[in-house]
Parts: structure tokens; sequence; C-alpha cells
């Protein structure tokens, strides 16, 4: 039976998260005729210098959205919009503000699926960014989303300490072992981004990452996320 198309929501914090939560599972979503749109809310990067003159930031800000255009084009997302919440200061933001934002894209945009960051990870933001859609997400009588998942960030949830809060622990799991490669084209996309080996910010890790992934459910390559919510009608 040919699954009809869907459509499909990401909710990322800054530019890049988006691919290494899922780029592999956005890619295969396409392939199979689903419409994927993603949103990202901060513009992430005016957190990384302590002194930097306006040009800078704009110039990166810049090189960082075209980035995202780029990667997003070589999955062949359907829409890419990019936001100006403060980078790695999105706690300092009235959460309401967040979640209105959010709840305006899933009125216009009707996911039946939607991805978003994982309760646990270190960064900020992407806490931030898991209660917004929490509290966006609440059921509601005809809507369409029926699929909550939480993704993991490299370098930001598993530097998280499994006693500091909740441990992300995958049970779902999609298999990306013919999307692995256009993943790592999107990544690549996003150079500034990322980290020689053994950063886990690096191919080589991130590839290693998908491979334990994909191996802990006989697969070669799996992207990995917990599930939040799951609706059968």
């Amino acid at each position: 039976m040919t699954t009809p198309p869907r459509k499909v929501l990401v909710v990322a914090a800054h530019p890049d998260d988006e691919i290494l939560g899922c780029g592999a599972t956005i890619a295969s979503h396409i392939e199979h005729g689903d419409q994927v749109s993603v949103l990202i809310m901060a513009e992430g990067a005016t957190s990384r210098l302590s002194k930097r003159n306006r040009t800078e930031v704009k110039d990166e800000l810049s090189e960082l959205h075209l980035a995202a255009q780029a990667a997003n084009e070589i999955l062949g997302v359907t829409r890419l919009q990019l936001l100006d919440f403060p980078d790695n200061r999105m706690d300092s933001v009235d959460l309401l503000d967040v979640i209105k934002v959010i709840e305006a894209e899933i009125n216009e945009w009707q996911p039946n699926i939607l991805y978003t960051h994982h309760a646990g990870d270190v960064n900020i933001d992407h806490r931030v960014i898991h209660d917004a859609v929490i509290a966006a997400t609440r059921p509601q009588p005809s809507n369409n989303l029926h699929t909550l998942l939480f993704f993991e960030i490299a370098s930001s949830t598993e530097w998280r300490p499994t006693a500091s809060a909740q441990q992300f622990s995958p049970n779902w799991f999609v298999n990306i072992t013919n999307y692995w490669q256009k993943k790592q084209i999107a990544l690549e996309a996003y150079k500034s981004e990322m980290r020689p080996y053994p950063h886990p910010r690096s191919i080589e890790a991130l590839e290693s990452l998908a491979k334990w992934r994909g191996s802990s459910v006989g697969y070669a390559y799996a992207e990995a996320f917990m599930l939040g919510r799951n609706i059968i009608s």
C-alpha cells in the first residue's frame, strides 16, 4: 500500500540543527513525495564572540543563511524560514512569544509530522524550542498533527550528563542507508559549523553515529528519535 503524501514540519533552534538532527530523514520524506517545511528559530551566530562589530555579525549571519539555503535545497525542502531570535539566549525571550510563532506555522502549514529538539540537550535554545513545541502541539480537535518526534544533536544531546536531565533513549528509528550521502553533502554546505574529528560535529563522528544507530536496529545507517506522541486514526 502506498502511503499518501504527508506534510512535515521541522522546528530547529539554529541553522544546521535541522540537518544534524534529521537531515537524512528529511531526504527520505521528500523522495517519498512528502512536503517538508523547515522553521529555524534563532539566528545562530551572535553569541560566539564577546566583542564584534555590526559588520562582522551581519556578514556571518549572511553566510550562515546562505549555507542554510544551500543545505536545504540539496535535500529538496519545500520551504525554509530563518527567524532572528537571539542565539543561545532564547531563555531571555518570553516563552509565549516563541510558542505563538510555532503555533502560527502549524496553523499555516498543517503538518502531519513534526520533528524538534530533545528536552535534555545542553544548549538552552534547544530546550526552549522543545518546551515551546510541546505547548504549541497540545492535542486539539481536528488537528492534523499525528506524530511528534524529538531528534538528537551531536555536541549537545550527548554532552548532557545522564544524571543531570532526561536521557536521550531512542525508540523510533529511520533507515537512512540510501540517504546518508545526501545528508553528508548538506552538512558540507554548513562547512563553517563543522569541526575536525574527533569533535562530535565532524563528518567522521556523525557517520559513526549514523552507523551505530543503524546497527542498533539492523541497518547500515539510521537516524534515531524519541517519540513524543503518535496518534493512529
